[in-house]
C-alpha cells in the first residue's frame, strides 16, 4: 500500500511477456527495498488480447487492463508509461505518451531505425522542457559490478584506456528447427543479435569507459536462413511449430572492431549461436594502470588488475561485489548473498523514479539510445559494404 506521506506515481505498462514480467517484478519490489521519494502503483497493463492480458495482470499484480495503448495513455491514474513491446512499436507509443505528459521508460534498443530514434529523442527533449522525462532501459548498467567498474574508471584507477573487448554470447537459436519468433523478423525486431544483444554491449562499453564509439568495421552472418513458423511467439520461445517455413531476415551474429573517440581500440561480438553460452555478457577494459573484467554469468564478481603493483604481487583478483559500499548492494542481503538478473530492473526502476521525483533527466536518456542506434546502423552499413570502415554519424 502507498504511504500517506509520499506521492504516488501510477505505472501503465504495454506488453506482458518476458520483458513485461521482469519489469512487473521491479515495480512490485522497488519500494520494499529502497527508500524512495515516491511510491509507484501498478495501475494498468496493456496487451492486445483481453483474455491473456487479464490473466497476466492477475499473475503480475496489475490493477486494471487495457487492450489499446492509446487508452492506457489517456488514463488519469497513469503517470509513467513503461514500453515492453517489440521495437516496431516503440516510437509511436513513446512519442504519443510524451506528448500526453506521461514519463516514459522504453525497452532497448530504443527503436528499429535511426530515423525513429531521432524522432523519439526530439520528443523527449521537448517533453523534458516541460518536466516530463524519458529513459531507455539498458538494465546492465544497473549490475552492481558494472556500476563499480564505471566508478573505478571515473576515479582513474585504470589510467589511460587502451583496449575495450566486449562480447554477448547466447545459444538459444542454435537448433535450426527453433521457430521463427518475432526476434528473428526484421519488421518487428529491426535487426537480430546486433540490436537485441549487441546494443547492450555497445551501451555497457560506453557507460563504463565514459567514451563513445567513433567508427566501426563489421561482419554479420545469418547461419540459418529459414525456420518453421510458430502459431504463437513470445520472442524467446515459440509454440506449435508448423510445417510452413519462413525466411530469417536478420543477423544471427555480428562481429565488429571499432575505435573509441578517446583513442582506445575496441572489439565487439554479439551472437545467439555460441553453443553452451546462455547469457554471457563479457567486457574487459585495459588501461595504462590496470584492467577490469566482467562476465554476467558470474554477475556478482568483478576482476581487477592493478598494474601499479610490482610483478611479484600483481595479477587479477576477484572482487565479490556484495558489500554495502558497493553500488545498490546496501539495500539487499548480507555480504556474499548474491543478486540476480531481476535485481537490475529493480535498480532501473529506482533510478528512474528518483530522477522523475527530483525533476532531473534520467540516464540513459533517449539521446543515449539514439547514439547506440547510430552505432547499430554503422555496423550494418559496414557489413553490407565489405566491412568498409564506417564513421558513426
Amino acid at each position: 500500500m502507498p504511504r500517506d506521506d509520499k506521492p504516488t506515481l501510477g505505472i501503465g505498462m504495454v506488453g506482458y511477456a518476458f520483458m513485461g514480467r521482469v519489469h512487473s517484478q521491479a515495480w512490485r519490489s522497488v519500494s520494499a527495498f529502497f527508500d524512495l521519494p515516491v511510491t509507484p502503483t501498478m495501475a494498468a497493463l496493456c496487451g492486445r488480447s483481453k483474455e491473456r492480458t487479464t490473466a497476466a495482470a492477475a499473475d503480475l499484480g496489475w490493477a486494471a487492463v487495457e487492450t489499446d495503448w492509446r487508452d492506457l495513455i489517456r488514463r488519469d491514474d497513469v503517470d509513467i508509461v513503461d514500453i515492453c513491446t517489440p521495437g516496431d512499436s516503440h516510437a509511436e507509443i513513446a512519442i504519443a505518451a510524451l506528448a500526453a505528459g506521461k514519463h516514459v521508460l522504453c525497452e532497448k534498443p530504443l527503436a528499429n531505425t535511426v530515423a525513429e530514434a531521432e524522432a523519439m529523442s526530439e520528443a523527449a527533449r521537448a517533453a523534458a522542457a516541460k518536466g516530463v522525462y524519458a529513459m531507455v532501459a539498458f538494465n546492465y548498467r544497473r549490475v552492481p559490478a558494472v556500476a563499480l567498474a564505471r566508478r573505478w574508471v571515473e576515479e582513474g584507477r585504470l589510467g589511460e584506456l587502451r583496449h575495450v573487448r566486449a562480447q554477448y554470447l547466447q545459444d538459444w537459436i542454435v537448433d535450426p528447427e527453433f521457430p521463427l519468433v518475432w526476434r528473428l523478423q526484421r519488421d518487428q525486431a529491426g535487426s537480430g543479435a546486433l540490436g537485441d544483444i549487441g546494443a547492450h554491449i555497445i551501451d555497457t562499453a560506453e557507460f563504463i569507459t565514459g567514451d563513445v564509439i567513433a567508427g566501426v568495421s563489421a561482419l554479420t552472418e545469418t547461419f540459418v536462413k529459414e525456420r518453421p513458423l510458430a502459431e504463437a511467439s513470445s520472442g524467446l520461445a515459440g509454440d506449435s511449430r508448423t510445417a510452413e517455413r519462413g525466411t530469417v531476415d536478420v543477423d544471427d551474429a555480428a562481429l565488429f572492431i571499432g575505435r573509441m573517440r578517446g583513442g582506445a581500440l575496441a572489439s565487439f561480438e554479439a551472437t545467439r549461436f555460441a553453443a553452451g553460452r546462455k547469457n554471457s555478457l563479457r567486457i574487459e577494459i585495459n588501461g595504462s594502470k590496470g584492467s577490469l573484467a566482467f562476465d554476467f554469468e558470474a554477475m556478482n564478481e568483478l576482476w581487477f588488475h592493478d598494474h601499479t603493483l610490482s610483478g611479484a604481487e600483481a595479477g587479477f583478483r576477484r572482487i565479490l561485489v556484495t558489500e554495502p559500499e558497493h553500488p545498490y548492494a546496501a539495500a539487499w542481503w548480507p555480504p556474499g548473498h548474491g543478486l540476480g538478473y531481476e535485481h537490475t530492473f529493480t535498480h532501473e526502476a529506482k533510478d528512474f523514479l528518483e530522477a522523475v521525483a527530483a525533476g532531473v533527466a534520467p540516464s540513459p536518456s533517449f539521446e543515449d539510445g539514439l547514439r547506440v542506434q547510430r552505432v547499430l546502423a554503422a555496423v550494418e552499413t559496414s557489413a553490407a559494404d565489405e566491412s568498409r570502415w564506417t564513421v558513426v554519424s
